[in-house]
């Protein structure tokens, strides 16, 4: 089973969250999670992966154009990070407050890229910015047999 759509609005959401490379290396996954889960999202699927070129490139096509693309691709092949699908209601909206703006230094005090990000560019963290994005990058680490119950 394919996740093919999230309920929209309001109401119970899955999105995707990436515990980038700068996290697994600086061994803050269990810390961002327990924030996480604080915030009252529950864990539904979690795996730790170490992206290939071809793979980030694949997930990161979207910014192939832009001037930071090979950057990018460089840093989420550099470690291991951890994807977890994540759900609560108006799950998207919620944890995209909860990480903060991408640039920790104009992040709200108490959220993740505030408390743990060191730069724009090793910004910790990701998450799905639409329940389309949410349903492809679910889709892109998980298989519907890992996101039953």
């Amino acid at each position: 089973m394919i996740v093919t759509h999230l309920q929209e609005g309001k109401g119970m959401e899955r999105t995707l969250a990436i515990l980038k490379p700068d996290c697994y290396k600086r061994k803050l996954t269990g810390a961002v999670l327990e924030k996480i889960e604080k915030a009252g999202f529950t864990l539904v699927a979690a795996k730790i992966v170490k992206m290939t070129k071809p793979m980030a490139e694949s997930f990161y096509e979207v910014h192939r154009d832009k001037n930071f693309f090979p950057a990018l691709v460089e840093f989420m092949t550099e470690n291991r990070c951890l994807v977890a699908v994540i759900e609560k209601e108006n799950a998207i909206e919620d944890y995209r407050k909860l990480m903060g703006s991408t640039d920790p230094a104009k992040a709200d005090s108490g959220t993740i890229r505030k408390e743990y990000a060191e730069s724009i560019q090793r910004n910790i963290v990701h998450g799905s910015d639409s329940p389309e994005n949410a349903i492809r990058e679910i889709n892109f680490f998980f298989s519907g047999s890992e996101l039953l119950g």
